[in-house]
Order: C-alpha cells, then sequence, then structure tokens
C-alpha cells in the first residue's frame, strides 16, 4: 500500500534502458526498500548491473510476464479491456487478444494485485507531460507513482545508451530504437523531465 512505502522510505525505480549494460548498479539497486520495474524487465543473466529483487512490477497486457511469488502485480490500464485481461489471466483466459496476442493466463499472487487508477495516468500526461506523446510511457508513470509514494526515489535505467541508442539493455541489436519511433510516447520530453526532476534534487537520476 501507499502507507507501506511512505513510512519505508527508499524506492528504486529500474528503467529497462540499454545504459544499464555495464553499470554495475546491481547491488545499489538491491539496497533499496522496494524496487520497481516495468514490462518485459529480465534480472537472469544482467544481476550486477540491474539486481536482483523485485518487490513491484507495472506492466500492461501487451508486456506481460509471469512473475515470482510475493511481487506486487501493478496493471498500467491504459483502455478498459486491460482491466477485463486481468481478471480473465487469473480465471478463464478468454481474452488472448487485444490490438495484438497476449498471455492468456499470467503466474503472480493474486493477493498483490494492484490496479494504477486511470485518473492517476490522465494527471501525469496533463499536469506533468503538457500531452506531450499519446500517454506516458510505462517507466514514467511508475516513476511518478514513486514520487507520490516513496521519500526517496533512485531512478536507474532511462534514456539511451553512450551510443544514443534506444533499446533494451537485454537486447543485442545496436540501432534498436522502437520506443522512440512509434510516436506514442515521447522519449526526449520524458527524459527532460526526469533530469529536471534530478537537478531539483526530488529524485537521483543514476545515468
Amino acid at each position: 500500500t501507499a502507507q507501506d512505502f511512505s513510512q519505508c522510505g527508499t524506492c528504486a525505480v529500474v528503467g529497462n534502458s540499454g545504459r544499464l549494460k555495464g553499470s554495475k548498479y546491481g547491488k545499489k539497486i538491491d539496497s533499496h526498500h522496494f524496487v520497481l520495474r516495468m514490462n518485459t524487465a529480465q534480472t537472469a543473466g544482467f544481476e550486477e548491473d540491474v539486481g536482483t529483487r523485485t518487490t513491484h512490477h507495472f506492466m500492461y497486457p501487451e508486456s506481460a510476464v509471469n512473475l515470482h511469488a510475493g511481487v506486487h502485480l501493478v496493471l498500467v490500464p491504459f483502455k478498459p479491456l486491460d482491466l477485463k485481461w486481468l481478471a480473465s489471466a487469473f480465471s478463464s483466459g478468454e481474452i488472448k487478444r487485444t490490438y495484438q496476442r497476449v498471455k492468456p493466463f499470467i503466474e503472480a499472487d493474486k493477493s498483490k494485485v494492484l490496479i494504477l487508477n486511470p485518473a492517476f495516468l490522465k494527471y501525469i500526461h496533463d499536469k506533468w507531460m503538457k500531452r506531450f506523446g499519446r500517454y506516458p510511457s510505462t517507466g514514467f508513470a511508475s516513476l511518478l507513482f514513486a514520487i507520490h509514494t516513496c521519500k526517496q526515489v533512485s531512478a536507474f535505467g532511462f534514456g539511451a545508451d553512450s551510443r544514443g541508442n534506444w533499446h533494451h539493455y537485454w537486447e543485442k541489436n545496436r540501432y534498436a530504437g522502437a520506443f522512440r519511433r512509434t510516436g506514442v510516447h515521447n522519449a526526449t520530453f520524458e527524459l527532460a523531465l526526469i533530469e529536471k526532476l534530478a537537478v531539483e534534487g526530488r529524485i537521483s537520476f543514476y545515468k
């Protein structure tokens, strides 16, 4: 709950940027009370750079992954069907497709499911992003959630790598840039906001 966060203090929000590769931030990330990851984030094979712990995993149907026991599944609902998928994924498995194929069933701790209020996403889009992009990325939504609920927030794995490529730390393709090409999220604007928050002392941003 939000009360748990505010009492316990430190949160690490771990983005999926390729800039994490070779960072050796793993131990620092794991030292936080809460570790927030998102979408298809992987830790196996990358522990030295990204850590091993996850307490909250933010996802939507198209980015869903199975979770270990004890990890909170945090649904980021971008459309009404996402809520129906969550119920289906824990029961009948009837929803197998949204705008693309999705996992019909998910392995996760039912007692630890949280759903981000759609009004919170609208608030981020309107007040923070000034409506840049179609809606905020899962990573930025996770970071804003942490800022509103944790005493101290550290952000890792946001932005392009040292060569200017926007890709995930587990990907091999050097020129990946799907995050920027889709036009759904405004990656440059989000990164500028994160850097502004760091300058203002609202977060610690590990590049």
